[in-house]
């Protein structure tokens, strides 16, 4: 999670639009307001972002998902304006990034994006060493600095040792690690993947999650995820966007989503989801009323799962829960905390 999730955002968009269609633009405007699904592809136009508006924390991974077709990837495109929105507005550290030009644009995207796909588009005729140094390359830096940071790079993400084979002598998941270095050695500010994990076999799919989270919190970047994997979601994300149709129905933490999902479509992700796994003792600290419980505290941090023994065992009705400096930032009710654990019925609503 970002240090201070009230600072100001690194990424913003507002009332983002993307139709794909004849003069999108025009249409759009003649609107007049927000046209729903129906009345614009019965104008033959394709949906693919609707009215998006988020703010992205310096620090935040905000992972983007939903079923295919829902605009995620259409979205993260907007974001990164790999792609031209059709309406709305998006800012970057503070600039405008519909208003930049070329020129603009590719020098926001040196200074402050990196991006990993699901194709890997290593150059195969390039050791690893030269595929991640070759966007330093491009950038004009020397040969021996760019050498120096891509060994750097390249150890990282677990490599090290390998700089001189080829892609075709690596795995699927050593591949993808070195997309991922290559995009880290220009330092980038901010980070936006899609799908980039999707293409690997479950178990190095895995691994690279693990790695992934490593990564996250040595690094501290702000990372834009998109994925379709909702335990993929769960695990990486410090807030999740959940799309359907080109809008997005929720964004909120994972303890939010699973609590207190905002609509039937949201809900229906979360109806096979281990809620104790994923919901932390922090989503359910209400304002102390009086003293703080007697007792040891349960850190903020913990999932109920980490938590059950104690709840099993331990027959107070409430827990102090503190934060990682040990100051307490409310109670938790161990009945709320155990039909989280046990699935009881109605269990989301009453936690909400």
């Amino acid at each position: 999670m970002p240090d201070d999730p009230t600072a100001t955002p690194l990424i913003s968009c507002h009332h983002l639009w993307k139709l794909f269609g004849d003069a999108p633009e025009r249409w759009l405007a003649g609107q007049g307001g927000s046209p729903d699904f129906g009345t614009i592809s019965s104008a033959g136009y394709i949906p693919a972002v609707r009215d998006v508006s988020l703010d992205i924390a310096p620090g935040e991974m905000l992972v983007i998902m939903g079923l295919s077709g829902s605009g995620k990837s259409t979205l993260l495109r907007c974001l990164s304006r790999l792609i031209e929105s059709t309406a709305g507005e998006i800012t970057v550290d503070g600039q405008d990034l519909r208003g930049l030009d070329s020129r603009g644009l590719i020098e926001l995207r040196r200074r402050k994006m990196g991006m990993v796909f699901q194709n890997f588009a290593l150059l195969p005729n390039r050791t690893v060493l030269d595929n991640v140094a070759f966007p330093l390359q491009m950038r004009g830096q020397d040969r021996h600095a760019r050498r120096e940071r891509a060994l750097e790079v390249i150890e990282l993400v677990g490599l090290a040792g390998r700089e001189d084979y080829f892609p075709r002598e690596l795995s699927g998941g050593q591949q993808q690690r070195v997309g991922i270095a290559r995009s880290l050695a220009i330092e980038p500010d901010i980070w936006f993947l899609d799908e980039p994990f999707s293409a690997l076999d479950p178990l190095i799919r895995r691994e690279m999650q693990d790695e992934f989270v490593r990564l996250q919190g040595m690094l501290g970047k702000t990372i834009v995820f998109v994925t379709h994997d909702f335990d993929e979601a769960l695990r990486l994300a410090d807030r999740i966007a959940i799309m359907k149709d080109g809008v997005v129905e929720q964004v909120d933490t994972p303890d939010r989503i699973v609590l207190a999902p905002a609509t039937d479509y949201v809900a229906r992700f979360t109806e096979d989801v281990d809620g104790a796994r994923v919901v932390h003792a922090r989503a359910l600290a209400e304002p102390l009323d009086g003293a703080v419980p007697d007792g040891d505290p349960v850190a903020a941090g913990d999932s109920i799962h980490a938590l059950a023994r104690r709840l099993v065992d331990d027959h107070r009705e409430h827990f102090a829960v503190v934060d990682t400096d040990g100051r307490c930032i409310g109670r938790m009710s161990r009945t709320r905390a155990l039909d989280v654990l046990f699935g009881t019925a109605d269990a989301t609503r009453s936690a909400a």
